[in-house]
């Protein structure tokens, strides 16, 4: 209890799968959550859940890819709680799976717009409410597959290994301001995206079968299991971690 008490969080992509973990496990340790997605009814749902709990949750639309909507609602965040001290860049899409040589200029846009320019405005205007109090925590999601390639889903191995760089780089640049920049680099959890995806590729149980047996320690990952490493992320005790990746793949990269 209480790892992250009073701090004031913002996950994108809050409604669903990892960002739904992050929301009620930041929540759980004592952070004001600010949930955020374009599912409003799911989002505000969670936000209802969270508060009957004894948490401290709000919701708010939020596309990433426009940066006039990223700027309202961050600053509606800091209206309401005071400040902000943690980001979590959730908010993604998986894009077509299709080689690179068919792959529309209108499909690639329309992922970069979410995995990457998302990223990139949500930093933009988390940075000076973060210089405002004195530092703060950013946590990207980013993949196993911004580290290793998989031979499908192009747009999205090039999002995620933008992701992992952009990272490490803001790192970097606002070190000095107490403001830490990390990675977190799933392997397949068990998500609404990732049944999605199962489901287009055949018989679910099937596939999840087989996503089983990918992982050396014997099954795919739950939210659960992601949303602790953005709770350590966003605490005190990662205090001296930045720029750094954080792997929780169940020994995919391993091999």
């Amino acid at each position: 209890m209480n790892r992250v008490k009073d701090k004031v969080a913002i996950v994108t992509g809050g409604a669903l799968g990892i960002g739904r973990s992050a929301c009620v496990l930041l929540a759980r340790e004592g952070a004001h959550v600010a949930v955020t997605d374009v599912l409003d009814e799911q989002g505000r749902a969670l936000a209802q859940e969270i508060a009957a709990a004894g948490g401290s949750a709000s919701f708010w639309h939020l596309d990433v890819a426009s940066e006039s909507a990223v700027s309202e609602v961050f600053h509606a965040v800091h209206e309401r709680f005071g400040g902000i001290d943690v980001l979590v860049n959730n908010a993604g899409v998986a894009g077509v799976n299709k080689p690179t040589h068919e792959v529309t200029e209108e499909e690639w846009d329309h992922l970069m717009a979410v995995n990457v320019k998302g990223v990139f405005f949500c930093t933009k205007h988390a940075i000076p409410y973060m210089k405002a109090r004195g530092g703060g925590s950013i946590i990207n999601l980013s993949s196993i597959y911004g580290i290793i390639g998989a031979a499908d889903l192009p747009p999205y191995h090039a999002s995620k290994g933008a992701v992992r760089l952009m990272s490490k780089n803001d790192a970097l640049l606002y070190a000095a301001d107490r403001i830490r920049v990390n990675s977190i680099h799933p392997g397949f959890i068990w998500t609404p995206l990732v049944e999605t995806f199962a489901g287009e590729q055949g018989d679910v149980a099937e596939i999840r079968r087989q996503l089983d047996t990918r992982h050396p320690i014997g099954h795919v990952g739950e939210p659960d299991d992601i949303g602790w490493g953005v709770v350590y992320l966003a605490s005190d005790e990662s205090k001296f971690v930045t720029g750094s990746e954080l792997v929780i793949d169940g020994g995919y990269t391993a091999r």
